[in-house]
């Protein structure tokens, strides 16, 4: 997208040089008085910035508030804090006078919360600790004993610690202070205190990007708020659960819990801010796709005295500007209610957070049709260096790391390069700081993309070219290894988890082998070379695992190292990789070096490429359509190699497939007299790493399951019979077949019986999401997690290990471009050595053919993929089926022995 030039005067950086730095000991920023500022605002800020789920102060903190100071609080929960501060500041004065160290200490606590707020975090530091000092003090018998317990009253005050903690970005040292609280509370059998804190905990862990802690820890609530009566607590904790559930995909889910929450909420009658429940409800129904609902959600939490109100319009903005023709009228009103009521706004984490979503909306804008006029362009930056001199007046590290990460955006985009690598490193150094490693590996990330572009515009030699790229492969190297730290937890860092893996995780890995891989190309024979080939593979599987991960929302893929020397050296191993400009080729052959090729061509012509050869594979295209672009892709994936496939003997291709050629049957590509299949045996894998590949099949015996018939969700597939039959003449089998085909039989006999193949032969589908992925049975659907548990939950330990999977009526959900995703996914997930499964559903008797030829390829002790191109060649040369929409969307993946 080209840049759009803006040249406007402004301070930004002057501004930000003449706050202290929160550094201790952190140099300057030096730079002129003014800076000319010719912003592309080209810029994707790369985090759904989720402030409105967070509940501040939380709910707990105020609800446990007793009546030391019920005029200090009103004023506190109203805004007006400086009367809120002199109320507490005089009764503390009071309890001096009466020796009250109770009262003190917990009304201290309280203003420490009010001077946080004020912008005063020293201050506030100091007063939290001057409570706690104060509780260490007397002995237990000089408390007042009739209204406070010891333990209660430390955990209150260390509630409201941790409170502190987490407004200053501190959120590991939040979540230690609420587990010392929750310890206090149980020693005090004080169950609401307990629960009060775990949501806290909740919260830290939800912001440090551990949401499956936190999904686990809401569950646990739920669990034991349930057989509890309607409360505040109650409401809150389902709120909280149904933020996260959203966060980790469970859409469904989400929606439901925040209904109860509502509905608790409603009944009670009570102070319950319902508008925060609407605001989350906005939030799924935009995760789902329901735009229309979630706008009419958020005008609900927008209304008149709503606490989220001005989270609320900016996630209402945030959605117009989604829309394929925006309505710029609606926009334009909207835009200036926010802008106004954010110049009222006290200073706070809110105020922060919103500013900087505001600037990302502000980008969109400018970006958008005829909209560019709505925008004061100097606003932007201005707006980032608001948040980041706020941030440091509040001592926040977390908000002020994302406002100078995002402000270094800006000048990376306008290729102000040591204006944006300063920033950058300054949000690097916070965000390392505080172990925020969710927004760490951003600034790695976001390092590396500018030294590279410094290196690639300095028109330097090709040694110094190579020392920065070697800088820039560091911060690439730590900005991966800092999101695999996190796989187990950081699935998906916003509301919409597709499109946060696509826009916020995959493009680290493929601009890092994009980085590589120019680097190889300029080294060529030099060990350079080898080592970033080697590298570059090894993040294609990593990317590979990474996406079949997010399919899941989980990391629960286990893997180990493995090369092809230790599994086939008659197969060679292809990892194509789609690139901006280029597609590159690795080519790993047993006891040889790596090498690979590259066809220079834009990404979008490759794409476009990849659809036209998937649709010529329909049943009524014609040869001269169908040939000559399996040709041309055959030429860029395989040509460039055929001197090495030929010199090494290799017997069997495996793929290591891109995203767009994931849903390709390579076993049709064309050299111009023979398909690809004629020549090799092939199979696909997501990486070495995912499956054991040695077959272990001397015995085989197979359940089998069948639909044929048809019932009121599925139509009949009139075949199946004569495949299954067919299929237990071959191998020894137990058949479920139609009524006997149910969800609880297969469960049955996958539990007990001694097989090492299951063969299904029913409706299926293959889907980028999870939801939409599954296998059907006589009377339900079988998703990804429960065939994995039929598979692997068996009774006897001695059961032979299930050597394969086979799928032969399913197919990939149609207009859905990622959807063999689902097809990778269910076979790493199934827990199977292979998968054979179909791309498309194909005709009834080209399968069964199919299938009789592969078992009995198989069973004459042929390896599968050999078995595999055996049955379509098979039917290659019967005149009925010998278009390749017959023999080529039947795919092995996983191991191919």
């Amino acid at each position: 997208m080209a840049a759009i030039g803006l040249h406007v005067t402004i301070h930004t950086l002057s501004a930000i040089a003449a706050i202290q730095p929160s550094i201790q000991g952190a140099a300057q920023l030096s730079v002129q008085p003014e800076i000319q500022l010719n912003t592309p605002f080209g810029i994707q800020f790369s985090i759904q910035l989720s402030v409105q789920e967070t509940v501040h102060p939380s709910i707990q903190i105020n609800r446990q508030m007793t009546a030391s100071a019920p005029s200090g609080q009103e004023l506190y929960e109203t805004g007006r804090l400086r009367e809120a501060a002199s109320v507490w500041e005089a009764e503390i004065d009071r309890s001096q006078s009466t020796g009250d160290l109770a009262r003190q200490a917990l009304t201290l606590s309280y203003l420490s919360l009010a001077y946080q707020q004020l912008g005063h975090p020293k201050k506030a530091t100091a007063t939290i600790a001057r409570a706690i000092a104060l509780l260490s003090e007397p002995s237990p018998q000089t408390l007042n004993a009739k209204t406070f317990n010891t333990p209660i009253l430390n955990a209150k005050i260390l509630n409201i610690q941790g409170q502190l903690q987490l407004d200053q970005g501190h959120t590991e040292a939040a979540l230690a202070t609420w587990k010392r609280a929750e310890e206090l509370y149980q020693t005090a059998a004080d169950r609401t205190g307990t629960i009060g804190t775990q949501l806290n905990q909740a919260r830290a862990l939800k912001l440090m990007g551990f949401y499956r802690r936190a999904r686990t820890q809401l569950e646990q609530i739920e669990a034991t708020l349930s057989a509890q009566a309607d409360s505040d607590l109650k409401a809150a904790g389902l709120l909280n659960l149904g933020n996260v559930l959203r966060t980790a995909g469970d859409l469904e889910a989400s929606q439901n819990v925040l209904r109860q929450s509502l509905a608790i909420a409603r009944r009670l009658r009570s102070q319950f801010p319902v508008q925060k429940i609407w605001l989350s409800l906005g939030n799924t129904a935009e995760a789902r796709e329901s735009s229309s609902a979630a706008l009419k959600l958020y005008a609900r939490a927008a209304e008149e005295g709503s606490s989220v109100q001005l989270q609320a319009r900016l996630s209402q903005l945030k959605l117009l500007l989604k829309a394929p023709a925006p309505n710029l009228t609606q926009i334009s009103v909207l835009l200036s209610t926010i802008q106004a009521q954010l110049a009222n706004q006290p200073p706070g984490q809110t105020a922060i957070y919103a500013q900087i979503e505001l600037a990302e909306c502000l980008v969109k804008l400018i970006r958008t049709d005829r909209a560019s006029h709505l925008v004061e362009r100097s606003s932007i930056p201005s707006l980032l260096a608001t948040a980041i001199q706020q941030a440091r007046k509040l001592g926040n590290l977390r908000a002020e790391s994302y406002a100078l990460g995002r402000l270094g955006q800006v000048y990376e985009q306008n290729q102000q390069w040591s204006d944006a690598q300063f920033l950058t490193q300054q949000a690097l150094t916070l965000s390392e700081m505080i172990h925020a490693s969710d927004i760490t590996y951003q600034w790695q990330w976001q390092a590396g993309r500018i030294i590279k572009a410094k290196a690639d515009l300095q028109n330097k030699n090709q040694a110094d070219k190579n020392a920065e790229y070697e800088k820039a492969i560091t911060s690439y190297t730590n900005a991966i290894s800092t999101l695999q730290s996190l796989r187990s937890d950081l699935i998906v860092i916003s509301q919409d988890a597709e499109s946060s893996f696509r826009e916020q995780v995959e493009p680290v890995y493929r601009e890092f082998i994009d980085l590589l891989l120019t680097q190889a190309n300029a080294s060529p024979g030099l060990q350079i070379e080898q080592q970033n080939l080697k590298r570059a593979q090894e993040t294609i599987e990593s990317l590979q695992l990474a996406e079949i991960a997010n399919f899941f929302r989980e990391a629960c893929l286990d893997w180990q190292p493995r090369s092809i020397e230790q599994i086939d050296p008659a197969a060679a191993m292809l990892y194509p990789i789609v690139l901006p400009d280029r597609l590159e080729v690795i080519l790993a052959i047993a006891g040889q070096p790596l090498r690979h090729y590259a066809t220079y061509s834009p990404q979008a012509d490759i794409e476009a490429a990849t659809r036209r050869m998937r649709q010529s594979l329909r049943s009524t295209s014609f040869a001269q359509e169908r040939l000559p672009i399996a040709q041309e892709i055959y030429t860029w994936l395989i040509k460039p190699a055929l001197p090495d496939l030929s010199r090494h003997l290799v017997k069997t291709l495996v793929f290591v497939l891109d995203d767009t050629l994931r849903d390709l049957p390579m076993s049709a590509l064309y050299d111009g007299r023979q398909y690809l299949i004629e020549q090799y045996q092939i199979a696909v894998t997501p990486g070495l790493r995912l499956f054991q590949t040695r077959s272990t099949h001397p015995n085989l015996s197979a359940l089998v399951g069948g639909f044929s018939r048809g019932n009121s969700e599925f139509p009949a597939l009139p075949g199946v019979s004569e495949e299954v039959e067919k299929i237990s003449q071959t191998v020894s089998s137990t058949v479920l077949l139609d009524e006997t085909f149910t969800t609880q039989s297969l469960k049955d006999k996958a539990k007990r019986l001694p097989f090492s193949v299951m063969h299904l032969a029913t409706h299926g589908q293959f889907s980028s999401k999870i939801e939409d992925t599954y296998v059907a049975t006589w009377d339900g659907r079988i998703n990804v997690k429960a065939l994995n548990a039929l598979l692997t939950d068996r009774e006897l330990p001695d059961l032979p290990a299930i050597e394969l999977l086979v799928l032969s009526a399913c197919e990939t959900a149609k207009g859905d471009r990622r959807a063999a995703l689902g097809l990778a996914g269910m076979a790493v997930r199934s827990g199977a050595q292979s998968t054979l499964a179909t791309l498309w559903r194909v005709n009834d008797q080209s399968t069964t053919a199919f299938m009789v030829q592969f078992y009995q390829a198989w069973t004459s002790g042929l390896t599968k993929a050999d078995a595999v191109r055996s049955a379509q060649l098979y039917l290659l040369n019967q005149r009925l089926f010998n278009h390749p929409y017959f023999w080529a969307p039947f795919e092995l993946v996983g191991g191919w022995l």
